[in-house]
C-alpha cells in the first residue's frame, strides 16, 4: 500500500490557477495565503496522471466518446461508497455542476418563476437564477442549539404556484452538513407534493467523513426519486477541478427523458477525452487515496479547531461532517463584518471566502479551505492570531 504525501508543498503560482493567480483581482493584493477557492493544494493522484500520460502517447486527439468502462466505474464507485445501484441510462456527462444547474433551470422554468435556496449556501445557487431572471426565494437554515437545521414550517409558508425548483446542497456547502435521511425525506415529501423539482448538488458527497453516512437525495424515498436531478463529480475528491468531470443522475424516466433530450440536442452531454479518462482512473483506483486524503483533511480540521480554542477562542469552528471547507463563526470577535474582512485580508494577509457571499446569514462568518499542507495552516493561523491580538479594531 502506497503512502501519499499530503505535506508536500507545490508551487501553483503562474499556472493560471484561480486560487493563486487571481488574488490581486479578487482581494487587491498578491501577498496573501490563499485559503478560499474550493480545490486542494495536494498533488493530483498518480494513477490519474499516469492514465492521462498514457493517452497522450497516442498522437491523435480526435472526437471522442465515453467507454463502457467509464460508466462502469461510476456505477461501481456509487455502489461501494453510497450503496446506490445505478443503471447505465440514468447517467449523463455534464460540463460542470454549476452549468448543469443552469441547464436544468433553463429547461424546467421560465423567466419570473421562483427558485428556492436555503442560505447560507453556495453562492451560485443564488447568482445563477438571478442572472437568468428567475426569482430567488430564501428559506434560511436555522441554528438550533448551535446546529443548522432546515426550516420546514417556513419552507411550506414560502411556497406558492410560482415556485418550480429547489436547489439543495447535499452535503451542505459551506457548513459541511451531512443531512440525515429523515430530513431529506421530509424535504422530498414537501417538494413532490407541490411539484417542485429538486436539484441536488452532491459534489462533496465523496468527502463525507467515516463517522457519517451520505444519503443521495434521490434514494431516500419514492417522492425524492420522482422529483430530483442529482449532480456529482470526482473533481473535489481527487483535485481535478480543471478537468471537467461532472455527471448527472436522473432516476425518474419522464424527468430524465426531458432533461437528457434537452442536453443531447445541444451536445451538452459530450465530454472530453480527459474527462472520461480522469473519471475512470479516479473511480477505479482511488479508494485508498481517498481514505488517506480524508484522514489528513480531518486532522487539519482538528488542528484548526484546537489552535483557535487555545489562541483565538472568539472564533469558533462549525465542525464539518464532509469536505475540506470549514465554516468559521467569528461573531464573538467583536468586529463588524467589514472590519472582519479587513482583519483577515489586510492585517493577517489571508484570502478566505467572505461568509456574506453565501447570504446575509453568513455575516460574521468566514469559509476556510483546509485542503492544504498543515504547514500552510500553521502559518495562516499564526498570522491570524498575531493580526487579531495586534489590532485595534472595534465593532
Amino acid at each position: 500500500m502506497k503512502d501519499y504525501n499530503f505535506d508536500e508543498m507545490i508551487n501553483r503560482r503562474g499556472t493560471n490557477c484561480t486560487k493563486y493567480d487571481t488574488l490581486k483581482k479578487n482581494f487587491g493584493a498578491e501577498n496573501l495565503i490563499p485559503l478560499w477557492v474550493a480545490d486542494m493544494d495536494f498533488r493530483t493522484p498518480d494513477f490519474i496522471l499516469e492514465a492521462l500520460r498514457k493517452r497522450m502517447e497516442h498522437p491523435v486527439f480526435g472526437y471522442t466518446c465515453p467507454s463502457e468502462e467509464y460508466y462502469d466505474s461510476i456505477i461501481r464507485w456509487n455502489r461501494k461508497l453510497h450503496g446506490w445501484e445505478l443503471k447505465r441510462e440514468w447517467i449523463s456527462f455534464i460540463p460542470g455542476i454549476v452549468k448543469g444547474i443552469a441547464f436544468a433551470i433553463e429547461k424546467f422554468t421560465q423567466e419570473g418563476d421562483k427558485i428556492i435556496i436555503q442560505p447560507p449556501v453556495y453562492h451560485p445557487f443564488r447568482l445563477i437564477p438571478e442572472n437568468m431572471k428567475r426569482t430567488v426565494v430564501n428559506n434560511p437554515l436555522r441554528l438550533v442549539n448551535g446546529i443548522y437545521e432546515m426550516d420546514f414550517d417556513r419552507l411550506e409558508s414560502v411556497i406558492d404556484d410560482k415556485c418550480k425548483m429547489l436547489i439543495l446542497s447535499n452535503p451542505h456547502n459551506p457548513a459541511g452538513i451531512v443531512w440525515s435521511k429523515t430530513c431529506l425525506q421530509e424535504l422530498a415529501a414537501i417538494c413532490a407534493a407541490r411539484n417542485i423539482t429538486v436539484l441536488s448538488d452532491e459534489i462533496h458527497s465523496e468527502m463525507t467523513y467515516p463517522s457519517c453516512k451520505h444519503h443521495p437525495f434521490s434514494t431516500v424515498s419514492g417522492a425524492a426519486e420522482a422529483c430530483s436531478i442529482t449532480f456529482a463529480a470526482p473533481s473535489k475528491t481527487f483535485n481535478i477541478a480543471g478537468i471537467v468531470s461532472s455527471y448527472a443522475i436522473v432516476q425518474e424516466k419522464h424527468l430524465r427523458k426531458e432533461f437528457y433530450e434537452y442536453m443531447e440536442a445541444r451536445e451538452l452531454n459530450q465530454g472530453t477525452i480527459f474527462s472520461y479518462i480522469a473519471t475512470t482512473a479516479a473511480y477505479t483506483h482511488g479508494a485508498e487515496w481517498r481514505r488517506q486524503m480524508l484522514g489528513y483533511v480531518m486532522k487539519n480540521v482538528d488542528f484548526v479547531e484546537e489552535y483557535l480554542k487555545k489562541n483565538l477562542p472568539q472564533i469558533k469552528v462549525y465542525r464539518p461532517q464532509a469536505s475540506f471547507l470549514v465554516w468559521l463563526d467569528c461573531r464573538e470577535a467583536g468586529l463588524s463584518h467589514r472590519k472582519l474582512i479587513t482583519l483577515f485580508t489586510e492585517q493577517a494577509h489571508l484570502a478566505l471566502n467572505d461568509g456574506a457571499m453565501f447570504g446575509i446569514e453568513g455575516n460574521g462568518y468566514m469559509r476556510l479551505n483546509v485542503g492544504c499542507p498543515r504547514s500552510t495552516l500553521e502559518m495562516a493561523l499564526r498570522q491570524l492570531k498575531n493580526a487579531f491580538h495586534g489590532s485595534f479594531f472595534t465593532a
